[in-house]
């Protein structure tokens, strides 16, 4: 029982802290506010029990294909991570440690791919119920009594004066909006600003989210895992910083503007452009062997970035994709641990990958959370 304790003791922090987290979303206030108390705390259990089902089921994917394959692994470790505010998860994940050495690409391929596609099946059953059982307005009104002052539909309340309210919009993947299509009743379906109170809905929406990132093509995430075993190493050498080259390019696009040197800018602004332009180094650091290639991979890319604002200066990407590159790129790593078979895998393990892959696009949202 022992060797279980952290494990355990991870578990129920987490628990505790995706629940805090929970109650903040369905009421949109803060607990360290005071605004809320225990009967709160306990709605905050319909997202924590949902959201943590999709992460333990992820994350089991891969323990139980490892066990298959009588390749030793941990059990899960949690990551408790509530930070007190709204738009805060409770955590920032789970992972297993593999304590084997994997040299087989099918290996790779198979742990890799078990837990995105166990995980996206409970995200997607997660969005069943939360539109299929989706509560009337009544359920609105009751986390916002001050929208039945409003004589018509609060909807068109929030539709007229929007820039009056402090508002979250979820981003809609193309598998979000087609579940929302097919089971969501449009009578009963929220304001776009207020589905972050439905808690099903958002376990489930997180749950996309979450298998889209761990299905980037890059490195040693999920999706590495997969196309590695697809394509081969040294097709996978070239992809892999590509699209991390991709992600954190879109990443900060839009952060800084040339307009913004020619009005005149305070050393501050210089300040903050040289910090970004190093944290995007950091994120290319493991790219290449030679620190000068990093840095001219570096400058090209905040190049590019500046010229798309000056063609298009409204044009966005979206920051918060940051944190993700440079894990990826500075703690993660860019690249493929080597494997001693090289041979192309079956056409079944063929099939299954390119649908993985294919999953990935249909989760990916470019805008998250705004």
């Amino acid at each position: 029982m022992k060797k279980y304790r952290t494990h355990i003791l991870l578990f129920l922090a987490t628990v505790l802290t995706t629940t805090l987290a929970g109650a903040e979303w369905i009421y949109g206030k803060a607990f360290l506010n005071g605004e809320m108390g225990m009967d709160h705390f306990k709605e905050g259990f319909k997202f924590s029990i949902p959201f943590l089902l999709f992460l333990t089921t992820h994350e089991f994917g891969h323990y139980f294909a490892a066990q298959w394959k009588k390749i030793k692994v941990t059990l899960p470790y949690y990551i408790p991570g509530w930070i007190g505010i709204i738009m805060s998860i409770g955590t920032f994940g789970a992972f297993i440690r593999i304590k084997d050495p994997v040299y087989s690409r099918k290996d790779f391929f198979d742990i890799g791919i078990a837990g995105p596609l166990a995980g996206a099946l409970v995200a997607l059953v997660c969005l069943y119920f939360g539109f299929q059982y989706m509560p009337g307005d009544e359920y609105i009104y009751g986390i916002h009594p001050e929208y039945q002052s409003y004589p018509g539909d609060y909807r068109e309340l929030l539709d007229k004066n929007a820039s009056a309210f402090e508002a979250i919009t979820l981003g809609k993947s193309m598998l979000y909006s087609f579940m929302e299509n097919t089971f969501g009743n449009p009578d009963l379906l929220p304001h776009p600003y207020e589905l972050s109170h439905y808690p099903l809905i958002l376990a489930g929406f997180l749950g996309l989210l979450f298998t889209a990132i761990n299905l980037l093509p890059i490195g040693q995430l999920d999706g590495g895992h997969i196309l590695y075993g697809l394509v081969g190493p040294k097709a996978f050498r070239v992809i892999s910083p590509s699209v991390l080259v991709l992600l954190v390019g879109y990443s900060g696009l839009g952060m800084f503007q040339v307009q913004e040197w020619a009005v005149g800018a305070d050393y501050l602004l210089y300040l903050q452009f040289f910090l970004y332009v190093y944290f995007v180094y950091l994120c290319f650091s493991k790219i290449f062997t030679n620190k000068t290639s990093n840095w001219i991979l570096t400058l090209a890319v905040v190049l590019c970035q500046l010229l798309l604002t000056q063609w298009q200066p409204g044009i966005m990407g979206y920051p918060g994709f940051l944190a993700f590159g440079f894990l990826i790129g500075r703690v993660l790593g860019v690249y493929h641990p080597p494997t001693f078979d090289v041979g192309p895998l079956g056409w079944g393990r063929q099939i299954l990958g390119w649908l993985a892959m294919l999953l990935f696009v249909l989760c990916f949202i470019p805008y998250p959370i705004s």
